[in-house]
């Protein structure tokens, strides 16, 4: 008897659908050293899935095929990894033997890992596969219990959550008691959104530096924060989220997915609420960095998608890793080509990174003397490459704030506030690039984009051709200087960009002085 079974494998950050044929036979039997004989290109871990089906139906209760089993994952030249197949290969199984409908089936998707004792674990891309079986016209998506809000999200498709065997057959067979589950998707997305547990009026003094941060998040701006250790760098970093517009919910959807096919969601999870603030340790490794692997797996530049990427001790990173940012950096997304697979992931990211002046670390300090020579400070900066550091927006020097004004000063102003400016100023940039296919805010302005919203008035061209001559300002400068005063200029309303905008975003520019490090 043969018996189909559909379920899913994931292409990057879709799924595609499978169907796993399954057979017993007696005619291949001298041929078969194993009770059941997988073809379809199934990887280790997939032929491991034999082993622990068998255990998962005894242990469950139901007796295990007798005969010769041949199953088949088609379509065969496409690569099957992972353990999601282990709950479709127990009821095909079943199938077989007729202890499970197989009408039903027909009409159904099902993925899942099996313990040994029949329960069923969590699996990777639950959402991805979701969106499959809604495309495909399947009426029911069988997962885990673990990602069935996640799969839930998807409207049109009943989503039922299992966390055993047992509880699926009895599903199929019209009995049990699993039901559909339904969450008001929209309703929970928005009721989440308000919660920020980081706030900028906890941070004491550093008025400059927060308005940087405001500026950086106005205007969509890679930003970088140069100061001794302990100023506060990691800290305000930590809150530029709260300060962010609110995730929308087609990039909510685009977010949690990627998330879902890394394995990074948390259990009962449906949508990812707050923009990713990502900070991986210095040590991380390029592949982890932009992704790929043996088998795709996204990188933190895909899993800070939509927002915020910090790199802590900047100089600290492999120079080789630092680099393989520049492209994705100006494209916003990123494709890995290997011998196995090729794929384009998104990563539309904020680059926000933080670094001592200095190898000693007091360079520029208030109080605290620097023991380095220009050489090894200028030694110490050529760690990070002059493209990427092209691609920074926003310079800014942070000075500790002294201890007496600590216990004085009074809080900040809440992220709440900041936010409503935030906003404000990207509904204009909104407006401004509606007919600018994939520009969105001012970071991502061209050079004619710049051109033709960005030119300042008399007094501001004139401001800004005496600073590039007194500052002896790099030619690389001059573009950024623009774009981050016409986000200035957002900020306060102003259609025009004017010389006290020049001005502030001139500010912004402290490693293109030609005197940094003297």
């Amino acid at each position: 008897m043969l018996v189909k079974i559909h379920t899913a494998a994931l292409n990057a950050l879709t799924a595609q659908d499978v169907t796993l044929e399954i057979d017993k036979t007696k005619q291949l039997q001298r041929e078969m050293s194993q009770a059941i004989f997988m073809v379809g290109l199934p990887d280790n871990a997939v032929r491991e899935s034999s082993t622990r089906v068998m255990a998962a139906l005894a242990n469950s209760r139901f007796q295990p095929p007798q005969n010769h089993i041949v199953a088949n994952f088609a379509p065969a030249d496409v690569r099957k990894e992972g353990t999601s197949y282990d709950l479709p290969l127990a009821i095909g199984l079943l199938a077989v033997e007729k202890v499970v409908d197989c009408h039903v089936l027909d009409h159904t998707m099902l993925v899942g890992e099996l313990g040994l004792d029949g329960s069923i674990r969590p699996v990777k891309g639950a959402l991805s596969i979701s969106i499959l079986a809604r495309s495909k016209g399947y009426a029911t998506l069988i997962v885990p219990e673990a990602n069935v809000r996640e799969a839930a999200v998807v409207n049109n498709l009943r989503v039922v959550g299992a966390s055993h065997l047992q509880e699926v057959v009895s599903f199929l067979n019209g009995q049990g008691t699993l039901q559909p589950t339904e969450i008001n998707t929209r309703e929970e997305f928005f009721a989440a959104q308000s919660s920020f547990p980081l706030d900028m009026s906890d941070v004491k003094g550093q008025e400059n530096v927060k308005r940087a941060l405001e500026v950086a998040a106005a205007g969509g701006h890679n930003l970088l924060l140069i100061g001794s250790p302990g100023c506060g760098k990691s800290m305000m970093a930590k809150r530029l989220p709260g300060i962010l517009p609110q995730l929308t919910l087609s990039e909510s959807l685009e977010t949690t997915q990627i998330h879902s096919v890394a394995g990074k969601l948390h259990r009962n999870t449906s949508l990812i609420t707050q923009r990713p603030f990502r900070s991986p340790h210095h040590t991380i490794s390029d592949v982890a960095l932009i992704g790929g692997g043996a088998s795709l797996q996204p990188g933190e530049i895909s899993l800070a998608h939509n927002g915020i990427l910090f790199l802590d001790e900047l100089p600290e990173f492999s120079r080789t890793a630092l680099e393989t940012m520049r492209q994705p950096l100006e494209d916003r997304q990123i494709t890995i080509s290997r011998t196995k697979y090729s794929a384009t992931l998104p990563c539309s990211f904020m680059l926000v990174a933080s670094m001592n002046p200095c190898p000693c670390g007091y360079y520029n300090h208030p109080t605290k003397q620097c023991t380095c020579s220009p050489g090894q400070i200028h030694r110490y900066m050529g760690k990070i490459s002059g493209p990427l550091l092209d691609r920074i927006d926003i310079q800014v020097e942070v000075t500790p704030v002294p201890i007496q004004d600590l216990s004085t000063a009074p809080r900040g102003e809440s992220s709440a506030a900041i936010r409503q400016r935030v906003v404000r100023a990207r509904e204009v940039q909104t407006e401004r690039f509606k007919d600018e296919k994939g520009v969105h805010c001012n970071a991502q302005m061209s050079a004619r984009l710049i051109e033709k919203y960005a030119r300042p008035d008399a007094a501001g061209s004139a401001r800004l051709a005496q600073a590039m001559r007194a500052l002896n300002l790099s030619a690389r400068a001059y573009e950024r200087i623009l774009k981050v005063s016409r986000t200035i200029a957002d900020l306060e309303g102003a259609p025009q960009i004017t010389a006290a905008h020049i001005g502030e975003a001139v500010g912004y520019r402290n490693l293109d002085r030609a005197s940094w490090g003297e």
